[in-house]
């Protein structure tokens, strides 16, 4: 079983984290959720999919993204927490930046998810604990801009367990609560495929750390270059849920606290048949 996350609810199967990306240039969706209208409904939509709980993100973290300015950020994420939230829905804020989830918590937001694993702003750690809300920690190296010349490892299973290691440390030398935290070995985050694939089997693995763990692969690269025609065109981005879903369905089997997922219905059904198998088996 995960050790449990406190301030949320204790579940027997995998969480289904359903993505907003309030932003005109995400990789999967990037555009059609970008008005704070749009975005309201997407999440809605998710939520009666059966999402558990939706991460929220203005600022596009795609191999390549240019960031965008704080005020910006929040400009897109805010009215949208806010909605969300007065409708009973939990919500993580997807942000780097203390300033961004500050505001988000006060409008709402339940849960910080912070892709750079407190390195980036220093004084996003410190906010997590002093607010005392659950933290989602994520290996990652470097900016999104420069993130694919960083994918270099001597083994990549046994550098990501070591580097989330001392992230986790380094948030709670800031004073975040160690039950708080979830890990997040940031597949297709300064990795490429191989080592994207290498993560995924290691699940077990990264568990050990004694945390529980959320896998984002929703749509991601590696999937579509699996996926790629005889041609070697990569898959496209809509076209990747069938494979986003099995591997929303493996996670969960292996012992995942939660995936995150673009699609809710289908990673809702599939949660449960994991959560059946682990129960035949013990785990």
């Amino acid at each position: 079983m995960n050790a449990p996350v406190a301030g949320l609810p204790g579940l027997d199967r995998a969480l289904v984290m359903g993505v907003v990306n309030v932003t005109p240039d995400s990789f999967s969706d990037g555009g059609r959720f970008d008005s704070t209208d749009a975005a309201v409904k997407r999440g809605l939509a998710l939520v009666t999919d059966r999402a558990d709980l939706l991460d929220i993100g203005g600022e596009s973290s795609r191999p390549g993204a240019e960031p965008v300015t704080a005020e910006e950020e929040q400009r897109r994420v805010l009215p949208v927490i806010t909605a969300l939230a007065q409708a009973g829905v939990v919500i993580s804020v997807d942000t780097v930046r203390a300033s961004t989830a500050e505001l988000a918590l006060d409008a709402g937001a339940a849960i910080v998810n912070d892709i750079s694993g407190g390195t980036f702003d220093p004084d996003l750690p410190r906010l997590v604990a002093d607010r005392q809300v659950p933290y989602v920690v994520m290996h990652s190296r470097g900016p999104s801009a420069t993130m694919l010349q960083r994918a270099v490892y001597d083994d990549v299973v046994e550098d990501v367990l070591r580097e989330l290691g001392e992230r986790m440390a380094a948030v709670m030398a800031a004073g975040v609560a160690e039950d708080r935290i979830v890990l997040d070995p940031g597949i297709g985050f300064a990795k490429d495929a191989d080592q994207s694939w290498a993560l995924l089997n290691a699940l077990p693995r990264l568990r050990a750390l004694g945390r529980p763990v959320l896998v984002g692969a929703s749509r991601k690269t590696f999937l579509g270059r699996l996926l790629a025609a005889p041609d070697g065109t990569v898959r496209p981005v809509d076209e990747r849920d069938d494979a986003s879903l099995a591997v929303a369905a493996i996670a969960a089997r292996d012992g995942a606290w939660a995936v995150r997922v673009h699609e809710a219905g289908p990673a809702a059904d599939a949660v449960r048949v994991a959560a059946r198998l682990r129960r035949e088996d013990g785990s």
